[in-house]
């Protein structure tokens, strides 16, 4: 028995050793103001007035506050071929205060950095294959299966709702990083397609399991962290440190901002 709750404990400390680390280091800010916090245009996104072609991007930037040492907060932007403007779709867990469904469709900057932290690019789908998917993701939107439902562990949250469009949208071959805390939650099923849609996954309410994918590689998750190798970008995954990559193409999610405090419903 003692070893096996030495065996817990190391394991424990092991898990939370790399959000205490971006936490020490000062990337994760505890505590500022974030109706001041930089929402402006990360310059990621095509120019839609000089984008005659449909584009489908993907995003993701660290969460507010403490949460940016665990998590990131994903969203899609989308543009039809001639559209003027992009709609987002996202979830957002202060919704529910407010008696609303979590899921958001806005208009807002496709780019925008969220509460001072830079986005990355994580899929992105141009022309042809862009305009086929823009409807199957406004279906997988309006079908996401907790609509009034929001916990920021282990899920339903808003890497819940990511992995579910991207299931449904296999052609973006979604890779999540190992921050997107919540995306392996998939209520109560058991088995599920990666989100990438090239492999599939094992999981226990979102706070264990195992996936096993062309694009993600091997993830382990532990208590709702992930760690994982990926060969096909030549890296590993650590629980808050996020992706660590040989390759210098692979998409990194950058350090939360020392921005801005959270509001209290833990978007992220």
């Amino acid at each position: 028995m003692k070893v096996l709750l030495l065996g817990f404990l190391v394991t424990l400390v092991l898990l939370l050793a790399g959000p205490a680390y971006v936490i020490a280091s000062g990337a994760a800010s505890l505590g500022v103001d974030w109706t001041r916090a930089d929402r402006r245009p990360a310059g990621l996104a095509p120019d839609a007035a000089t984008t005659p072609e449909a584009v489908v991007q993907v995003y993701a930037a660290r969460a507010l506050s403490w949460r940016g040492a665990f998590g990131v907060h994903p969203w899609f932007a989308v543009k039809p071929a001639g559209a003027g403007s992009y709609t987002v779709y996202e979830v957002i867990g202060w919704r529910l205060y407010r008696g609303l469904p979590v899921v958001s469709v806005s208009n807002r900057d496709p780019d925008g950095r969220w509460f001072g932290s830079q986005p990355a690019v994580l899929a992105e789908l141009r022309g042809a294959a862009a305009e086929a998917a823009i409807p199957r993701i406004a279906e997988a939107a309006a079908s996401y299966p907790y609509p009034r439902d929001y916990r920021v562990w282990p899920g339903p949250n808003s890497n819940t709702f990511a992995a579910w469009v991207g299931r449904a949208v296999p052609e973006l071959r979604l890779d999540l990083p190992s921050t997107a805390l919540g995306k392996d939650y998939l209520g109560g099923s058991l088995i599920a397609r990666a989100p990438s849609g090239t492999g599939w996954q094992l999981s226990l309410f979102g706070v264990a399991g195992i996936l096993l994918a062309v694009e993600e590689g091997l993830e382990v998750n532990l208590l709702g962290l992930t760690v994982g190798v990926d060969p096909l970008d030549l890296a590993v995954k650590l629980p808050g440190l996020g992706r660590i990559a040989l390759r210098p193409d692979a998409p990194v999610i950058p350090p939360p901002a020392r921005t801005a405090d959270a509001p209290a419903d833990g978007t992220g």
